[in-house]
């Protein structure tokens, strides 16, 4: 396989994807809900869990595949990758549970926080990538 990194990325994110899925349409059949939440937390929590994997994902899979394509070392793009598997699951851990009155539980801050620090390196690693190619 050409892109073994970014292969077993997509598929955690998928196999997460579908399974957040699924728990939401649970949800919506439990309160008989078409569209929107019905003002139902636990419908809620499955929705936002569900929709944020799907915004942030593909930009993370996309990266890691530019990265991977342009010979970037491939055990350092392993470890990114499994550091945002851990961030994502923690997330929709933390978004399904109730958490302290004054912030959100600690697997969901840990998730964001590590979701936004692999996009930021990714993000960062991907520039210089593009200007070490640029200035060949």
């Amino acid at each position: 396989m050409t892109l073994p990194v970014t292969a077993a990325l997509a598929v955690a994110m998928a196999a997460l994807l579908l399974l957040l899925a699924i728990d939401t349409v649970r949800q919506r059949l439990r309160v008989r809900a078409a569209f929107g939440t019905a003002d139902d937390e636990r419908l809620e929590r499955a929705s936002r869990a569900h929709g944020n994997l799907a915004e942030h994902a593909p930009l993370v899979v996309i990266l890691v595949g530019l990265l991977e394509m342009s010979r970037a070392n491939h055990m350092a793009l392993l470890a990114i990758a499994g550091v945002f598997i851990i961030a994502r699951v923690l997330h929709a851990i933390g978004l399904y549970m109730k958490g302290p009155e004054n912030g959100p539980p600690w697997p969901r801050f840990v998730g964001v926080m590590l979701t936004w620090a692999t996009i930021v390196v990714l993000c960062g690693w991907t520039f210089v990538m593009l200007l070490g190619n640029l200035a060949d």
